[in-house]
């Protein structure tokens, strides 16, 4: 009867992680069909910006998000292209150099960064109602066909989850 009851047990939790992983890739092929067809045919780079932070700040259980696009000139830049919940005086810049900030150096190393248990002393995600140190900042690069074209960053008051991550 032990065994049995182990041999069940077993199972049930096979089948729970197994439904639990076809729920999250469900979740993740819905959302991917949904930001597609939301963003097919924009020509305008800002109302792509902010289009994109509306829906996946919240989606993704973020308070806050930044895009900055690379501005191919003789010394690349980023440009603040789209905000979300950000507020202009408390201090976020207009325009970073590569390698500057985590921002930059995500651009310059084409690479994820993310950040949990975000010390005191840090960026904050401020405003007149809400004045708080994020739990987690994630920022990465968009690239297409291998170059640089913006930066995304998104700041949460909790930890991401493994599937919004992998949605990133």
């Amino acid at each position: 009867v032990a065994e049995l009851k182990d041999s069940i047990n077993t199972m049930i939790n096979n089948l729970r992680g197994t439904t639990e992983r076809n729920e999250e890739q469900d979740w993740l092929k819905t959302n991917l069909a949904r930001f597609t067809n939301m963003l097919q045919g924009q020509r305008d780079l800002t109302t792509v910006g902010q289009t994109l932070l509306s829906e996946l700040v919240p989606l993704v259980g973020a308070h806050q998000g930044l895009i900055y696009q690379l501005r191919p000139d003789e010394h690349p830049e980023l440009e603040l292209l789209a905000g979300y919940a950000r507020e202009a005086e408390y201090g976020y810049s207009d325009r970073l150099r590569l390698g500057e900030g985590l921002f930059g150096q995500c651009a310059a190393d084409m690479r994820r960064i993310l950040v949990t248990d975000v010390p005191p002393e840090t960026v904050r995600i401020e405003g007149r109602i809400l004045n708080a140190i994020p739990r987690s900042l994630v920022i990465f690069p968009v690239v297409f066909e291998g170059q640089i074209k913006a930066v995304l960053g998104l700041a949460s008051l909790n930890e991401f989850a493994p599937a919004h991550l992998t949605f990133l």
